[in-house]
């Protein structure tokens, strides 16, 4: 189970994405076999399976006896290479070719690409190694200077120099557009699009499996036990209902792995098998609102000035507000209907305020750098009225007015 849900072990097929995988093996197939030069984006959202998708082409490429020899994968992150130096740095360093570099001075990048793929090639123009780039977050090397490491890249997999393909990974679809005209006249236009398309019953299916011990496992008892209750539990209307919650806010395996791997972790040797309510459980945790946990830790004045803020925007139709506009309407409220509260002095607000923004639960709108009072800085609330609602109801011995405050239409 670790190796499913914390190391990413690769599936025999990646699921539901039959036609992009084939498209792929046979693109990088052609480059690695026949010395084919080619380059293509893998287009999709976080979490939709692109590196596990390449990975399972570059696992079935390389079990081919001559592909594995020959070919000479270099792994680049736009994360990590931050500029095209670090970026040739890098790629010398997987390619192993620190030593044929040594102290060798080069005019420019293109130079020193070119001498790098040079020295990989065995003899005669034809019997160049093939070399694999592999660009994660792809849109990020569009913002270096020049485009440099792009353009020469898609330059040499264009003008057939040596046998090279470019893959560039990106969850932006309008990728295109960040890359200059020259770059983009070298790149091949091959697009391949992950989005999911993953039905809710097979999503159920996938948990079923996921959970399901495999066939050769030692203690076959407990591996019919296991399955037996796996099936159970995936029929329970409440895990359903469960599944089904995480399934309209992400479809992505990386959440679904979290919270089996929560679930999952509940097991023990006095309670051998996963319950129901161990999945709500887990579910209750994984979805947890952090900012609604941290209205519980507020003081009451805090929480005031909060629903004095929900006010403002019911009234102003979320319009941003200053310090001044929220004091008002919490002594309104003070005026008319508390009981239980004090009057604070304005200091004391005023700080209470800050501490509201240095929590981040308030926005600063004012971008210019002109010194305005700080009572009168623009602000936005940063919470939606059921974040609120629900810290109210959780929150310890709050006083009645001021929930009565907060569910009444206008304060």
């Amino acid at each position: 189970y670790s190796e499913r849900f914390c190391h990413r072990r690769l599936p025999e097929k990646p699921v539901g994405m039959e036609s992009q995988h084939k498209h792929l093996l046979e693109l990088l197939r052609r480059t690695a076999v026949h010395g084919e030069s080619n380059s293509v984006l893998i287009v999709g959202p976080r979490g939709s399976g692109k590196t596990m998708l390449l990975n399972c082409v570059l696992r079935e490429l390389l079990e081919v006896k001559d592909v594995n020899k020959n070919v000479l994968p270099v792994h680049l992150n736009g994360l990590l290479q931050t500029d095209d130096r670090i970026a040739l740095k890098e790629i010398t360093r997987q390619l192993n070719l620190e030593n044929v570099v040594g102290d060798k001075v080069f005019g420019s990048f293109a130079e020193n690409l070119a001498f790098l793929l040079e020295a990989l090639k065995k003899g005669d123009r034809s019997s160049s190694r093939p070399v694999l780039f592999i660009l994660d977050e792809f849109d990020l090397f569009a913002h270096h200077k020049n485009q440099t490491l792009l353009y020469n890249l898609l330059d040499v997999s264009q003008s057939a120099q040596a046998p090279i393909a470019v893959i560039g990974l990106t969850c932006r679809l309008d990728v295109l557009e960040l890359l200059e005209k020259r770059v983009k006249s070298r790149f091949s236009h091959r697009q391949i699009h992950l989005l999911s398309s993953l039905s809710f019953i097979q999503y159920l299916d996938n948990v079923r499996s996921q959970l399901s011990l495999p066939q050769d496992f030692p203690d076959t008892k407990f591996y019919d036990e296991w399955n037996e209750s796996i099936k159970t539990l995936c029929e329970d209307q409440p895990v359903v209902d469960v599944l089904q919650r995480h399934y309209n806010s992400s479809k992505d395996f990386r959440s679904l792995h979290l919270l089996l791997m929560l679930a999952l972790s509940r097991v023990s040797a006095s309670k051998p098998a996963i319950k129901p309510t161990d999945l709500l459980e887990a579910s209750r945790v994984c979805m947890v609102d952090s900012k609604a946990n941290i209205l519980h830790g507020l003081s009451i004045l805090e929480l005031c000035l909060i629903i004095a803020m929900k006010h403002l925007n019911d009234i102003y139709e979320g319009e941003p507000f200053n310090f001044q506009m929220v004091h008002n309407e919490f002594k309104k409220f003070l005026q008319r209907k508390s009981h239980s509260i004090h009057n604070f002095d304005k200091p004391v607000v005023i700080k209470a305020f800050e501490h509201l923004q240095q929590l981040e639960l308030i926005k600063s709108m004012d971008s210019s750098t002109a010194k305005i009072q700080k009572e009168y800085q623009l602000m936005k609330l940063m919470l939606d009225h059921s974040q609120i609602m629900e810290a109210l109801q959780k929150y310890p011995q709050c006083p009645t007015d001021v929930k009565q405050w907060a569910m009444s239409a206008f304060g």
